[in-house]
């Protein structure tokens, strides 16, 4: 394993535990609080840039919100996770974020299409395992839910997503970069998350500030190690969230994958995790 992909790697780790976390906040919120998905995606990238903005703001150029590109990548995550907290509404997490995980295999094919990122048989074989681990979560035409097509679309976004942070992750330091996505996200998403303001009380204050931190703190150690590594060579890692996620829903939820699912979430993490072991391959 080269240097660069050592040095992501415990950041990429970290940050795969903390979004799940987050997105588990938002689970509570829209379950149990009655919260609407809308809202809790806006006050997760607007309390992100509060909570960000007295740290970054130096470093972030006014010229970066110019930038068509920004706003791309920025959209991507927008969508990505209004898509992701509509799916949580009323799907196990673990079997969301089963069908989230079409995002990883989408950023590989196009980090290699787009960014001539190295790519090799191995790992693309193991990924389109993954694929089948996809398939099986997500039951498309036996079983499959509005819920979990929702979780497919956040995974293609998501994918989209992490190749576009790498294809822009020289183009600011990765706090302005991640300052830039918060600011975007929550105004365009301000006109529909303040009118859909949930009552108040300190569960919903606490449970939305841990989702944002989570959503913030995870997606801002993402920038750092996509600085430091391929795409193509961190996408793997990104299956260690299935672990979080499954446990999180089991301890908070009592959820736990039915058989199906549970081979194709053994599917997706051992296929991911596999990769690991194999070259880069050669760049085109």
């Amino acid at each position: 394993m080269k240097s660069d992909t050592l040095r992501a790697l415990p950041l990429m780790l970290v940050a795969m535990a903390l979004i799940p976390m987050g997105d588990s906040a938002g689970k509570l919120l829209t379950t149990t609080y009655g919260a609407e998905p809308v809202f809790v995606a806006w006050s997760r990238f607007a309390l992100g840039a509060v909570i960000l903005a007295p740290f970054v703001l130096h470093l972030t150029p006014p010229r970066l919100f110019l930038d068509w590109r920004i706003w791309l990548r920025a959209l991507l995550v927008v969508a990505g996770i209004t898509s992701i907290l509509t799916a949580l509404k009323t799907e196990p997490i673990a079997n969301v974020f089963g069908a989230f995980f079409v995002g990883p295999i989408i950023s590989y094919f196009l980090s290699a299409w787009l960014l001539a990122e190295p790519i090799s048989r191995g790992r693309t074989t193991l990924l389109l395992v993954g694929f089948i681990g996809v398939l099986l979560v997500v039951k498309p035409g036996f079983g499959m839910t509005p819920g979990l097509g929702f979780a497919v679309l956040a995974g293609l976004c998501y994918g989209a997503f992490l190749t576009a942070s790498r294809w822009l992750a020289t183009a600011a330091r990765p706090r302005a970069l991640l300052f830039s996505q918060l600011m975007i996200g929550a105004l365009v998403l301000a006109p529909f998350g303040l009118t859909a303001l949930p009552a108040f009380s300190a569960p919903v204050a606490a449970y939305t500030t841990v989702s944002a931190l989570g959503s913030m703190l995870g997606n801002l150690l993402l920038v750092i190690a996509l600085r430091l590594a391929p795409a193509s060579a961190m996408a793997p890692f990104v299956y260690t969230q299935l672990v979080a996620a499954t446990f999180l829903g089991w301890l908070i939820f009592s959820d736990f994958p039915d058989m199906l699912a549970l081979t194709g979430l053994a599917l997706l993490l051992i296929s991911g995790l596999a990769s690991l072991a194999l070259p880069a391959g050669k760049s085109r």
